[in-house]
């Protein structure tokens, strides 16, 4: 077979045998992450648009943290309750209403209090679509089913990001309108096309009685690692948040380019995550690919340490080690957080990773900028490094009971 057959064969391959429901999923998630656009613009929003002070626009920005860590948690318990569909329905529906009537308004408090609102129902919907996901994915097919749904966010979001800075340009309000009408959109789409489970929350109601069902924080094993993946997750955010600015500073690169090299990371996944996994899954147990994803994270901020070579070359470097750092890691943490639940706390484990995402997009930028003006980026990544080099060290040690 000629080389370019067998490079479709194996795309072919790694796309097979998912469930229907897996790529309904993805699709939606695709559309809501195309959607995404105000977010990333709130502080240029509040700054340029709204004409207030830096200081309320770090307001702000922190208020939608605090709703996203609510929407987590109280997402996933309601997932358990009420089902999956409804809650991803709901969250979608009434989170894209909010965001379009937050464009209308100037008075900060009302500000205030909708960026909590909207940030608690566009948080509640990923503990239900991951929930969703587990449900729906073909026996042995798990961490490809969440690669894919991976590779729809990314995508999704390279598209959503592209074009929020040209609409930015044009209307800060039209980021708005956009993404709270695609997330209606999104919405509308798991009530038309995603099947409707009957009698769902009677069924489990029925299945639970006379079980006892283990809460997340009562199995350790699933504590621990929770911690452990949101330090990994604060290398996460550091990397898109306070990277692109060293790299400005002190590197002094330009905007395109600094675009360009993050740019990489989608195109990265898009290309070869879907492959690799099919590839690699069932070859090693996750836990050893969770830990080869941290090591070349810790390896990609020491890149940025280095006192030699050229800039561009160094970023473009730093980025790929940190991009299949992510690709091994971050699917099979996925799977190791869903092999933990089962029917009836999928909803609550989600949840339970879901807030390690938002604790860690609160508290990693605002710790990563403090420690970096203090005592200097190198400081950062130094300590970056070494975090992540015990993070590895510590899910090596974590055995699963």
């Amino acid at each position: 077979m000629s080389l370019p057959k067998q490079i479709v064969t194996h795309y072919r391959d790694s796309f097979s045998g998912l469930s229907r429901e897996t790529w309904i999923l993805s699709i939606v998630m695709l559309i809501n992450r195309s959607g995404y656009m105000a977010v990333p613009f709130m502080g240029l929003y509040i700054t340029q648009a709204l004409h207030r002070s830096a200081a309320d626009a770090g307001f702000i920005i922190t208020l939608f943290g605090i709703g996203s860590i609510l929407g987590s948690a109280i997402g996933g318990k309601l997932t358990d309750v009420i089902g999956f569909r409804p809650v991803q329905i709901i969250a979608s529906v009434v989170s894209g209403i909010f965001f379009i009537f937050f464009a209308s308004i100037t008075h900060f408090e009302t500000l205030c209090i909708l960026a909590v609102v909207i940030s608690f129902f566009s948080e509640a919907f990923r503990p239900a679509n991951f929930a969703a996901i587990a449900a729906y994915a073909q026996k042995g097919l798990e961490t490809r089913s969440y690669s894919l749904n991976r590779l729809a966010t990314n995508l999704g979001w390279a598209f959503g990001a592209s074009m929020g800075g040209m609409i930015a340009s044009y209307d800060y309000r039209l980021l708005f309108y956009i993404d709270g009408g695609v997330s209606i959109v999104a919405g509308l789409s798991i009530l038309l096309f995603l099947p409707k489970i009957k009698g769902y929350s009677k069924a489990i109601k029925e299945k639970v009685k006379g079980i006892v069902v283990r809460k997340p924080w009562e199995d350790r094993v699933f504590v621990k690692f929770i911690l452990l993946t949101t330090v990994f997750i604060l290398g996460f955010f550091l990397m898109f948040r306070v990277v692109p600015v060293f790299f400005k500073e002190n590197w002094k690169i330009n905007e395109f380019l600094i675009g360009l090299i993050l740019g990489l990371n989608g195109v990265i996944i898009a290309l070869f995550e879907m492959v690799m996994i099919h590839k690699i899954e069932h070859k090693r147990p996750p836990m050893f690919y969770i830990v080869l994803g941290v090591l070349l994270i810790a390896i990609s901020f020491l890149i940025l340490m280095l006192p030699f070579g050229n800039p561009v070359i160094l970023g473009t470097l730093c980025l790929i080690f940190f991009t299949f750092g992510e690709m091994f890691a971050l699917p099979f943490i996925n799977t190791f957080v869903m092999s933990r639940a089962n029917e009836f706390n999928r909803g609550l484990y989600a949840a339970g990773y879901m807030l390690s995402w938002s604790v860690a997009q609160v508290v990693g930028p605002t710790a990563g900028f403090y420690i970096a003006q203090l005592y200097g980026y190198d400081t950062l990544w130094i300590i970056l490094s070494a975090l992540m080099l015990l993070t590895a060290c510590f899910y090596y040690k974590l055995k699963p009971e």
